[in-house]
């Protein structure tokens, strides 16, 4: 069983990792690990801890001589800003009084979080709640897409809409140039747009949202299953991508959008693949790659709505929660728009079903063994292909047609 598993705090020592059921022989390094945490750092509208932080993941078990062993892989993100907050976060009883947080923000998990666990210091539910978290998922994230890179699967991610500002990119996108772009948008003229947008919410005290795509190339037919309702694909995805801070909405494929066409133009007519591995294709990918729960072989789209985020500059009202008089909200250090680097932290979140979906179908204890049990399905997919020439061949003219 592929599983992961992240503990931290914001401005704790640091974020520990747990990877587990990777098989062994993955080549896997740091340096790997550390150019994925360093995309997930950058994007136009990030807050100061940006320029604290210098994220690197420090391999300290489950790999020897740059090769996974099978066993857990343990990981471990220093939290650079900790030596800021040695008292206030200390793991040990102190001395003296701590200033508590006491008030709440609207939008944030500091209200439900308080009185789910009866705290009476916000500070002990916003500090796990925090974006800063997701460092951690990219590192673990970082080891699934390697395992995917086996196998030919890669990801890309970009920012369809900041605000109103809607990306017009068209196909096939640049990636290099979103890597490029400050918020990550393959339309130059909606960048600008997206920026000033960003700007104008930081010169006003207040946050912005938007949309953003993550799309998984090269995935075979058959990850997930149509049997069990927990483990349908679309639905793990989606609920790995609302698990992700501010993320209030998600799609697979234009799946709104869909709503309101006819199934005629909706559904993907399926036809002989030529000269390809598969024996089938889609003509089109409404679905977003995947029917019944289970991926049919063509790229796995994802879109996910993120809020603007509830920390503002100039705070909404809110109340006390020793006093409960009206008050305004608690500010905490933060992003103005985290919409780009919600991308790298989507296409992180992707790689951890995809890879667990993968290993379920593929299995192995070795790297090795699961390339050829990968092999051996695609093989085995080779049954249906005289079927599918000879319907190629039925639906052929003659030579003489016109």
């Amino acid at each position: 069983m592929f599983r992961f598993l992240t503990s931290g705090e914001s401005h704790g020592k640091g974020l520990e990792v747990i990877v587990d059921g990777v098989p062994a022989g993955l080549p896997i390094s740091e340096e790997y690990i550390a150019a994925q945490l360093a995309r997930r750092q950058l994007g136009y509208g990030r807050g100061g801890r940006m320029q604290i932080e210098r994220d690197r993941a420090e391999i300290i078990a489950g790999v020897r001589h740059g090769y996974t062993l099978g066993s857990p892989i343990g990981m471990y993100i220093e939290n650079k800003d900790f030596v800021n907050w040695t008292k206030s976060m200390a793991v040990y009883p102190v001395e003296g009084e701590i200033r508590r947080v006491t008030r709440m923000r609207p939008g944030h998990a500091d209200f439900p979080g308080v009185m789910k666990y009866s705290h009476h210091d916000v500070r002990n539910v916003l500090e796990r709640s925090s974006a800063r978290e997701t460092a951690a998922r990219v590192a673990a994230g970082a080891v699934a897409r390697r395992l995917l890179e086996e196998f030919g699967i890669e990801l890309h991610s970009h920012v369809i809409s900041i605000g109103t500002v809607k990306s017009n990119y068209k196909e096939p996108i640049d990636w290099q140039k979103v890597e490029e772009s400050p918020v990550r948008c393959a339309d130059p003229q909606a960048e600008k747009e997206m920026m000033a947008v960003i700007d104008k919410a930081k010169d006003t005290g207040d946050t912005a949202g938007g949309v953003f795509e993550v799309i998984a190339y090269g995935v075979p037919v058959g990850l997930g299953t149509h049997v069990h309702w927990d483990r349908k694909l679309d639905g793990r995805i989606a609920q790995i991508m609302m698990s992700i801070n501010a993320v209030k909405g998600v799609e697979i494929g234009p799946g709104f959008a869909n709503t309101e066409k006819p199934g005629s133009q909706v559904h993907d007519i399926i036809e002989p693949a030529t000269g390809e591995a598969r024996p089938f294709r889609h003509m089109t990918n409404r679905a977003g790659g995947t029917e019944g729960g289970i991926s049919n072989g063509e790229p796995i789209v994802v879109h996910a709505a993120v809020k603007p985020i509830s920390t503002l500059g100039k705070p909404l009202p809110s109340v006390d929660l020793d006093t409960g008089e009206r008050v305004q909200a608690h500010y905490e250090r933060s992003d103005i728009c985290q919409v780009p680097p919600a991308c790298v932290i989507g296409e992180a979140c992707l790689t951890l079903v995809l890879a667990e979906a993968f290993l379920e179908k593929f299995g192995g204890d070795h790297l090795e063994e699961t390339r050829r049990n990968y092999l051996g399905f695609l093989e085995g997919l080779n049954q249906f292909r005289p079927r599918a020439a000879a319907q190629m061949s039925a639906e052929r003219p003659p030579d003489d047609a016109v």
